[in-house]
């Protein structure tokens, strides 16, 4: 079974790599800007670190070009 989460992201943040929790929801800021897919990737290495698992069991199913995301987590 997986899970699926929606996030907002932040790309080309001086703050990232962090992920924040808030009543809102989960916001990754990453330094990496959006060209080329470079954030989108930052955003799956981040987050799986912050949940404490393999990159490869985190993808973005939807939203790969926008601020707000929605990730799938696999078992």
């Amino acid at each position: 079974m997986s899970a699926r989460i929606t996030i907002r992201v932040k790309p080309g943040s001086t703050k990232g790599p962090l992920v924040v929790e808030s009543p809102d929801g989960l916001t990754v800021y990453v330094r990496e800007r959006a060209v080329d897919g470079a954030a989108n990737a930052a955003v799956e290495r981040t987050l799986a670190s912050h949940l404490g698992v393999a990159a490869s069991r985190v993808r973005i199913v939807r939203g790969q070009s926008a601020r707000i995301k929605h990730v799938e987590i696999a078992d």
